[in-house]
């Protein structure tokens, strides 16, 4: 509203108006707002869920400080939501494509998460929301982001326009600059020579068809990742501030190729794919971050507030958009490693469980407990039998949380260091 607003005055020379035309300005002004935002409004609505008695039911599962827990609000994913969307609805463009997606994401899941937290906590039924209907929700973003990005005009690479063998640096950037728009299926992928895969390729025998079969490979892993993305998120958020710090951490690292994607000059000279008009992802990022680190001044160990399935399904899938939309989605296995690793230990630990009850007729574990994190939650002096012992002893929750915040920064480094591995 305020990026029209000031366009017009721009447009009538009023001194200082023409700010709202950088994006490095609005992105600033964007993280600043949302996070005075989160940090304004959280405590109201802490104050406001424990009136209400909005809390959180715990499971004894014999975790240090675990039962200290309960009754500490819940559903404060509204913090992270609101303080994203207001910022991003005031500084933001409203006629971007990509901006436009990504807040129907943030609304979209944000009510999934919602009416998840909802049948917990109002209605009282601990199993929450039927997994099925949260899968078709997850699948029905999946639709809209990868239909979307199909149909729209808007939605194009550029590829470089030139048939020279051998150039050099500024002649990539003019050929970027004359280039070709496209709608392209193509997405990046580490250590190849040009960084680049297309899905088209998967089936060369469809002929003429072959983008149209490459773009129905791409809806359909667009719903696989934001299904994955959004459930990992929501299994890492199982420790104070564990969720909300990892998922900054990776937010940043999108940042940073929103911005480099969308700039004609620093995509070629990266060698990076340019897209036009994702730069302004980079204004919903930073309002983003600063949503999640005002959100950590009420989450960080001990926390007064959870951000529940509101907010945990909402970072996930605002995380997966983010990569589709940057084509990107190929690199998230290693930059949200935490939430994968998450997700296979559940995955490794119920199945093989299963496997030995049928086996042995006694069901066996991997880890000591399951999401990964409270592994290291537990003594390894073998009162829990399982096939990893190890740490021997258990570790303070804020350690686990502040560890796997340096292993996600150090996957955040080593994703952006692939570019430039080949």
């Amino acid at each position: 509203m305020l990026y029209d607003f000031f366009n017009y005055l721009n447009t009538i020379d009023i001194p200082g108006a023409g700010m709202f035309q950088y994006i490095s300005f609005r992105a600033t002004l964007a993280f600043v707002l949302s996070l005075f935002i989160a940090m304004v409004i959280g405590g109201k609505i802490i104050n406001k869920l424990r009136k209400m008695q909005i809390g959180e039911t715990i499971r004894d599962l014999s975790l240090e400080g675990q039962l200290s827990k309960k009754g500490t609000p819940t559903m404060g994913g509204i913090i992270i939501i609101i303080a994203t969307l207001i910022p991003c609805l005031l500084v933001g463009r409203l006629s971007n494509i990509y901006m436009l997606l990504m807040i129907i994401t943030t609304v979209w899941l944000g009510i999934l998460g919602f009416a998840d937290d909802y049948i917990k906590v109002i209605k009282k039924n601990k199993e929450g929301m039927k997994g099925k209907f949260k899968i078709i929700g997850q699948i029905g973003l999946g639709l809209i982001v990868g239909l979307t990005l199909y149909l729209s005009p808007d939605v194009v690479i550029r590829e470089k326009n030139n048939t020279q063998q051998e150039i050099n640096q500024t002649t990539v950037i003019e050929d970027t600059t004359r280039g070709i728009d496209k709608k392209s299926t193509k997405t990046t992928i580490p250590f190849v020579k040009d960084h680049n895969f297309d899905y088209a390729d998967l089936i060369p025998f469809s002929g003429e068809h072959s983008q149209t079969a490459g773009w129905v490979i791409f809806v359909i892993i667009s719903i696989l990742v934001v299904t994955a993305v959004s459930n990992g998120a929501n299994l890492t958020d199982g420790l104070d501030g564990l969720a909300a710090g990892t998922t900054a951490i990776i937010g940043v690292t999108l940042g940073i190729f929103a911005y480099l994607s969308g700039h004609v000059i620093y995509a070629p000279y990266l060698d990076i794919m340019y897209i036009p008009g994702s730069g302004e992802l980079v204004v919903f990022v930073s309002a983003f971050v600063g949503a999640l680190i005002g959100f950590l001044w009420y989450n960080v160990y001990p926390a007064q507030v959870f951000m529940g399935d509101t907010g945990s399904l909402t970072i996930g899938g605002i995380i997966a958009v983010l990569a589709i939309i940057l084509h990107k989605e190929l690199l998230l296995p290693l930059l949200c490693g935490i939430f994968l690793v998450e997700s296979l230990s559940v995955i490794l630990q119920t199945s093989y469980f299963k496997y030995t009850k049928k086996r042995y007729g006694e069901g066996r574990r991997i880890f000591k407990m399951t999401p990964l994190h409270h592994h290291f939650q537990k003594d390894g002096d073998g009162s829990i039998k399982a096939l990893i012992q190890t740490p021997v002893n258990k570790m303070p929750e804020s350690r686990i949380t502040i560890r796997f915040w340096i292993v996600s920064i150090l996957l955040a480094a080593l994703t952006i260091v692939t570019l430039k591995i080949r």
